[in-house]
């Protein structure tokens, strides 16, 4: 047998092994709802309503309206639960509620990151406004910006470089990125509060340690807590050093910030 002929055979072969797989699908396909939940619970992150129906075969697959009344459905069943479901960026979520967060982060023995107040605010410039040079954000905060917040918040993939600035030196320009919006459960930066709610005490809370607060990574995003204010290293996450983010920037800091 030629090798064409090989080729066809197994063909034949992968779709004869193929079409009882098939089979069992379409007689035992669960109700959508339940295929949704299984999926969403399963992924470990969002998932988007194409990627939910790319789980069917083709000649079984359901209508997009299917399966967002079956997001929708299951979103109310979760009101008042310890899970909801959210939307985020890259899609759909299961999370945990911020109200019983802190008791379930104890399921873990690890201790969160934590991180300063010097890199939630750097992280927060980037945020509003993006795209950003470094020398820009030192500017504003009259501060240094260590080399480890920066290496910090893109080994997170919460920030990127997205260009250049068209000025001598050609600084880096950052901005946030899909990770970053699914991670604090943002569906776009549209859901970021608006700097009038900012600067309104009440905002945060009782919480706040407007001094110098140290956030738990546990308590981000659900729920937003602050810690008590803790020795930080210039990375931003608790250390033993001291933060040192009114350091003069080195040498190697100077290709990124504007001549």
């Amino acid at each position: 047998m030629s090798t064409a002929d090989d080729a066809g055979a197994s063909e034949q072969q992968g779709s004869a092994a193929d079409g009882p797989l098939l089979n069992a699908l379409s007689m035992l396909t669960p109700p959508v709802k339940q295929v949704v939940e299984g999926a969403l619970m399963a992924a470990g992150g969002p998932l988007t309503p194409d990627q939910i129906l790319a789980l069917y075969p083709d000649e079984h697959r359901p209508s997009r309206i299917e399966i967002a009344d079956a997001i929708a459905a299951l979103a109310e069943e979760y009101r008042g639960r310890g899970i909801e479901l959210v939307e985020v960026a890259g899609g759909w979520r299961i999370q945990v509620r911020r109200e019983v967060a802190p008791w379930v982060g104890r399921l873990w023995e690890e201790k969160p990151a934590r991180y300063s107040r010097a890199l939630l605010e750097t992280l927060a410039l980037i945020a509003y406004r993006q795209p950003i040079t470094r020398g820009e954000i030192e500017d504003i905060r009259g501060v240094a910006v260590s080399t480890q917040i920066v290496k910090t918040l893109t080994e997170r993939e919460w920030v990127r470089v997205v260009g250049h600035r068209d000025v001598p030196g050609r600084p880096a320009l950052y901005a946030t990125t899909r990770r970053f919006l699914d991670y604090f459960g943002l569906r776009s930066l549209n859901d970021l509060p608006t700097l009038a709610e900012i600067r309104d005490p009440a905002f945060f809370g009782d919480e706040l340690d407007l001094e110098g607060a140290v956030v738990s990574e546990q308590d981000m995003p659900p729920p937003a807590k602050v810690a008590a204010p803790t020795p930080l290293d210039e990375t931003g996450v608790v250390d033993a050093a001291n933060d040192n983010e009114t350091k003069p920037a080195s040498d190697d800091d100077a290709h990124d910030r504007p001549a």
